[in-house]
């Protein structure tokens, strides 16, 4: 998607930061006189009433940095952490404090939580592992760069993925190494890394090359590698194609997008391409039965058809408001914005149905769903459950 870039980089501008290994990271949400004018927001009426559980602060967020800390919704609870280390774990349903450790981490990603364990990454290339009951410390393992991406479990095995080039696996119960895959990180790439998804025994990692690959869990052993797209351009910054918005897999399909490149459909067992769509994201998608939801680098955000990868429709009225990744919550789609907005859209043709403000400052990342709840972090640490009139009629009802 070249044509685009000039208009994206006119608004967000990408000025190089954060030297490494001779390659270089730009912040995409780095602030200039020269950028345009995020699209004011308009008048509407709602027809979906949204209602805040409750509200709660959980530290101080993200110091202002770009970092991936994403809230994580598991067996009741909800576990989060701040940029200063502080980790927290609340009762889902009430926001009431379970408990909350302070690890003087600098915490750069995560947490992700499963097999018993809390795991971090760290800007300091640390992965730590805490106890999921208590917040203590299980084991601290180093690894060999900052890590931007939210690790994960399964089969006795952590995940991560560092800004490098390399995902690795440690054992779960004392963070010993057990593999290390690694790929090679052109010379100018965006801060960012997707996260890997964990699909039965494959784990799946895009790259800052525009490639995903699948790797065995257990041994770490390539099983297939496609390109999602490829570089093209006279210079480094025109051959971008990095893929940050995490993968995902829905019905035996990895969905993949990478930046100033294409959507493309995958078959998770074999690497085949089935379709690509020429559309620019480092933000993220989500999927549900109907459609992929993506949101671009321009702000707007698409629905397409998961056969084929036609567009369905496209919501433009939110343009430059630095959008999180979409999250689906019914018939609904959340994404956050820049001021501390979520907009709900209608999963049918995009449409605004609802809006309310979780905060004075953005929401950096995804909204995460879980039943008929939502929960909605921002930079500066708040973390929300909002659920809807029906949704919480509904399970009023299924309890009676």
């Amino acid at each position: 998607m070249r044509a685009p870039l000039t208009v994206f980089l006119r608004t967000a501008v990408l000025p190089l930061v954060v030297p490494l290994s001779g390659c270089s990271m730009l912040d995409v949400f780095s602030s200039s006189d020269d950028r345009d004018p995020p699209a004011e927001l308009i008048e509407f009426e709602s027809t979906l009433k949204v209602k805040t559980l409750w509200s709660r602060s959980v530290g101080e967020g993200t110091a202002e940095q770009r970092v991936n800390l994403v809230p994580y919704v598991y067996r009741g609870r909800v576990f989060a952490a701040d940029r200063a280390g502080e980790v927290t774990a609340l009762d889902a349903a009430s926001g009431e404090e379970v408990w909350k450790v302070e690890t003087d981490l600098a915490v750069s990603a995560g947490p992700g939580v499963g097999e018993g364990v809390v795991v971090l990454g760290t800007s300091d290339a640390e992965v730590v592992a805490l106890d999921e009951s208590n917040g203590e410390q299980i084991w601290r393992a180093r690894v060999s760069s900052e890590v931007l991406s939210v690790p994960k479990m399964a089969e006795g095995i952590v995940v991560v993925q560092t800004i490098d080039g390399k995902v690795m696996s440690l054992d779960v119960l004392t963070g010993e190494r057990r593999w290390v895959y690694q790929r090679s990180v052109p010379v100018l790439t965006l801060r960012g890394t997707s996260s890997p998804v964990i699909d039965g025994l494959q784990v799946i990692s895009g790259f800052a090359s525009g490639r995903l690959v699948a790797l065995d869990l257990i041994s770490g052993k390539p099983l297939w590698e496609t390109r999602i797209t490829t570089p093209s351009g006279r210079s480094e910054l025109e051959r971008m194609v990095d893929l940050d918005g995490d993968p995902v897999v829905h019905d035996g399909i990895v969905y993949a997008a990478t930046f100033q490149g294409d959507l493309a459909a995958v078959a998770a067992d074999t690497g085949v391409v089935l379709w690509r769509r020429d559309v620019s994201s480092f933000a993220g998608m989500s999927v549900d039965w109907r459609y992929i939801y993506l949101t671009d680098v321009q702000d707007s955000v698409w629905a397409f058809d998961p056969s084929n990868g036609s567009a369905v429709w496209r919501q433009k009225k939110l343009r430059g408001r630095r959008l999180t990744a979409p999250a689906v919550f019914d018939d609904y789609i959340l994404v956050g914005d820049f001021e501390g907005y979520l907009h709900w859209l209608h999963t049918e043709d995009g449409r605004m149905v609802a809006r309310n403000r979780v905060g004075d400052v953005a929401i950096g990342v995804q909204p995460r769903v879980v039943l008929d709840t939502a929960y909605v972090y921002t930079e500066e640490g708040e973390l929300a459950a909002l659920t809807t009139a029906t949704a919480q009629t509904e399970t009023e009802t299924e309890t009676e």
